[in-house]
This record gives C-alpha cells, sequence and structure tokens, in this order.
C-alpha cells in the first residue's frame, strides 16, 4: 500500500478515528456525524468485517451507506434494527459509538446540553442530554472533537456532565472498574485517551506539523506523552479510494473550516 501524497485533515482525521475500533469484533458501530461515520465505515471495510452497521434508520446493512444523496444507490440490507434491538446492544455493551460533545473535561465527561454556569438560564442552549447519560455508563464511547481549544477541553468540570468519566466520586456505590470505558478522543490537532496514570489524559499521536506543547496550550488541564507517541499515520491509497466510495459527494470536505491539508505547511 502507498501512502496518498494529498491528502486532507478531514481525511487523516477519518483513518485516525477508525482505529477507535480496531479488535472490537462483531458489535454495532456507530459513528455520529460525518466523520466519524466515514471512520467506522472504514474500519468495517479494511480490518474489522464484523462490526454490525446500519443504514441510519432501521435496518443492518451487509457494507457500509455512502453519506449525503444516495441518488440510484440502494442499500444491501441484512436485517432488521429497530429501537428495540438497538437499546439491547446498547445495555448489553454491543455498541462502540464516536460521539461528538462540545465539552470534555479532564475526567473524560462530555457535555451536549447547555453552556453556562446557570442550568436554568444557560448562555447558549443545545441538545439537552439526551441519551448519553445511559450510553456512557453502558457501553464503550469514543469522540471527535473538530476545534480543539481551551474551549472545548476545558479546564475545571464540563458545564452539564451529560456523560459520565473517570470521575468516581460521583459513580454510584459499588460500580465496577469498567463503569466507564473511553476510547480514542480525536481532534484536529492530534489522537489522545484516557489511559494514563488515574486515567489522565495522553497524547497517543500528533497530526503532522503540530507539537505537544501546542496541544497542551490549547488544553485546560495536563496532558502527558504517551510512551511511543508517534505522528499520526497518513491515509494510504487504498484507504483514500475506501473513503471516495462511502464519500462520492465529498462531504468530509464540509467538516472542518476551509477544508485544511492533512500536512500543515510550515509557518
Amino acid at each position: 500500500m502507498t501512502t496518498a501524497q494529498d491528502f486532507t485533515l478531514a481525511e487523516l482525521i477519518v483513518v485516525a478515528a477508525a482505529e477507535a475500533w480496531r479488535g472490537d469484533g462483531e458489535l454495532l458501530g456507530t459513528g455520529i456525524g460525518p466523520l466519524p461515520r466515514l471512520a467506522v465505515s472504514l474500519a468495517k471495510m479494511t480490518f474489522e468485517p464484523g462490526l454490525q452497521l446500519t443504514d441510519g434508520e432501521a435496518f443492518l446493512t451487509e457494507e457500509p451507506v455512502p453519506i449525503g444523496p444516495r441518488g440510484d444507490y440502494k442499500p444491501k440490507y441484512t436485517g432488521r434494527m429497530h429501537y428495540t434491538r438497538v437499546f439491547d446492544s446498547v445495555w448489553s455493551g454491543r455498541r462502540h459509538a464516536m460521539v461528538t460533545p462540545v465539552q470534555v473535561d479532564r475526567w473524560g465527561q462530555a457535555n451536549i446540553s447547555a453552556l453556562g454556569p446557570d442550568f436554568k438560564k444557560p448562555k447558549v442552549q443545545m441538545l439537552g442530554v439526551r441519551g448519553f447519560p445511559g450510553n456512557s455508563v453502558s457501553h464503550k464511547n469514543s469522540m471527535f472533537l473538530p476545534n480543539h481549544s481551551k474551549r472545548t477541553f476545558i479546564e475545571g468540570e464540563v458545564d452539564v456532565v451529560a456523560s459520565v468519566g473517570f470521575k468516581k466520586d460521583t459513580w454510584p456505590a459499588n460500580a465496577p472498574e469498567d463503569f466507564v470505558k473511553l476510547g480514542l478522543i480525536v481532534t484536529n490537532l492530534c489522537v489522545f485517551d484516557f489511559n494514563g496514570p488515574d486515567h489522565a489524559a495522553r497524547v497517543l499521536s500528533l497530526h503532522p506539523g503540530v507539537s505537544f506543547d501546542e496541544v497542551q496550550d490549547n488544553t485546560g488541564f495536563p496532558m502527558l506523552k504517551a510512551d511511543g507517541m508517534t505522528e499520526t499515520a497518513a491515509p494510504t491509497q487504498e484507504q483514500i479510494e475506501l473513503i471516495n466510495r462511502v464519500d462520492p459527494h465529498n462531504v468530509r470536505a464540509k467538516v472542518l473550516r476551509d477544508n485544511p491539508p492533512g500536512i500543515r505547511p510550515a509557518a
């Protein structure tokens, strides 16, 4: 496999985010938003064929359904995936989702609900907590945040704890050690996880042209360098071709402002 000569940051992120599902085997993979959805599709097409995907409505599909207008494309259905089956998969831990919260704190707690110190009169009202609380304690979650800054990775606790993290004093009594399962956190700057000592955040890879100091300067809590921290791998030509197949309308180009290149130009 040859490395693609030209690739965008969005394509780099898709390939990096696909790694979140490596080793998962046969479970329901869900990507919320264009890049996570492309990532789980890429994972299924390359190294995790057992992943179960849906058409985004009520059916399991044999192959990933392209995003954007479908035109004459007809999904290859393999079975029904109605709400009852989805919830069965969620509560049994047989699902791994990649979500896109607005705030994340040092404990991995995430917020999609509202911004501001006064929950009754928020500065910004968003989605509400929706399914985040139950999802965060029943199956594994990874995250994608397109703008890595101190406004997204904040210094204190998130304004609304919509999903549970590793702040164990908030856990119910006798909760098991695997009460919360967080996978990869993928941003426009790096890939990290919460698998450092006492679940500290540790950087696994830096995107081309990004320094560790830049990541730390844009994060409100301390970051560690993982042993063997690397540069995020560039997409291969084969991976780009597969991404094109499931994103024929180049929806990915609209996710990050100005659709920047994957290798940052020298200053």
